[in-house]
């Protein structure tokens, strides 16, 4: 039942990330004049931010396993997958697996960039 009520809260969280990820980029293209690149960076660089104080929070015990899996897992995983990912290496760094960190940031970028290129061009 737990993992019912924490997909449940993922979703629901998910959803209210995700719709604040649209508003924040229409906002920012709008208010900035630029594309899509800078409003993206925006939000990922936000999120990450916003992730660390969740993570700091919860460190402390002052933010339960819920209350972190609403607002990291499910705001702000649907707000931007960015700051999931900052957040497990930051993590990774703190419990002193700097190596394994780089190779994860290393490998995601290079993987991703490869990965969307290849979906690209085979749907192309």
């Amino acid at each position: 039942m737990e993992t019912m009520k924490y997909a449940l809260l993922t979703g629901v969280g998910s959803f209210l990330g995700g719709a604040s990820r649209y508003l924040v980029s229409v906002i920012a293209q709008y208010a900035l004049r630029t594309g899509y690149p800078v409003s993206t960076f925006l939000v990922n660089a936000v999120g990450s931010l916003l992730i660390g104080i969740v993570l700091a929070f919860w460190e402390r015990n002052s933010l339960t396993d819920t209350g972190r899996i609403f607002l990291a897992t499910g705001i702000l995983g649907g707000f931007t997958t960015f700051s999931s990912f900052s957040q497990e290496v930051l993590i990774m760094i703190r419990n002193g697996q700097l190596t394994i960190g780089i190779i994860y940031v290393v490998s995601s970028v290079v993987v991703g960039i490869a990965l969307c290129a290849a979906g690209y061009y085979l749907a192309k």
